[in-house]
């Protein structure tokens, strides 16, 4: 959303008609209802809500497939291209509804910029607790480690996501190249696998946590 939001403002200082409007109401959209929709589960302590939202970014994906399939024209009317945006920011503000946290972390899927920012903050931490280890009398050494041990593990638990996000972005690359728009439902395939694991480890656990703090 950040490119979009350039682009939106730079065409409104240009004058021009730009989707970026659309792209970024459309992922407002899909957030607002990705949001509602999970805590609406939360309140009904609906554990497994997570697979709901995912099935409606699924459907957005594959809705978009099937209306991208059926345009007769060579380019996509303007209208056109705007349902299409639509659908896939939607899809997108949906996802980033979803999973917010893990435990005691923050995550965003689509906020890559905050994510590096956080790895990099973890591992200024990591090095000043090596510094304060070496320099630490006998009996503060395992509580040192201790502490740098749980900021190693958040920090590779951000670069994880970061690898992840580079290496969708390699396959949806080299598979786009390879097949076309029907590489998008690689994406809607890979949405299944999140379902199935929701049912064992619902992704809502947290929120409804928060909830019965309220």
């Amino acid at each position: 959303m950040t490119g979009t939001t350039v682009q939106l403002g730079h065409a409104l200082v240009q004058g021009n008609r730009t989707m970026a409007a659309v792209v970024v109401t459309g992922f407002l959209l899909g957030s607002i209802v990705g949001r509602a929709v999970i805590e609406a589960g939360a309140r009904r302590r609906v554990q497994r809500i997570g697979s709901v939202t995912i099935a409606m970014e699924g459907a957005l994906v594959l809705g978009f497939i099937a209306f991208f399939s059926r345009s007769s024209q060579p380019t996509p009317s303007f209208w056109s291209l705007c349902a299409l945006l639509i659908m896939l920011a939607a899809a997108m503000g949906l996802q980033t509804a979803t999973l917010t946290r893990i435990g005691p972390l923050t995550v965003h899927t689509t906020f890559v910029t905050g994510m590096l920012n956080k790895l990099a903050q973890l591992v200024s931490h990591i090095l000043f607790h090596t510094y304060d280890l070496i320099r630490a009398e006998a009996a503060a050494r395992q509580k040192l480690r201790n502490a740098r041990k749980a900021k190693v593990l958040q920090a590779c638990f951000f670069a994880s996501i970061w690898l992840m996000y580079l290496a969708g972005a390699v396959v949806g690359t080299w598979s786009f190249s390879t097949w076309g728009i029907r590489a998008i439902y690689l994406s809607a395939l890979l949405l299944l696998p999140i379902i199935i694991i929701d049912q064992f480890q619902p992704f809502s656990l947290q929120e409804e946590r928060d909830q019965s703090e309220l």
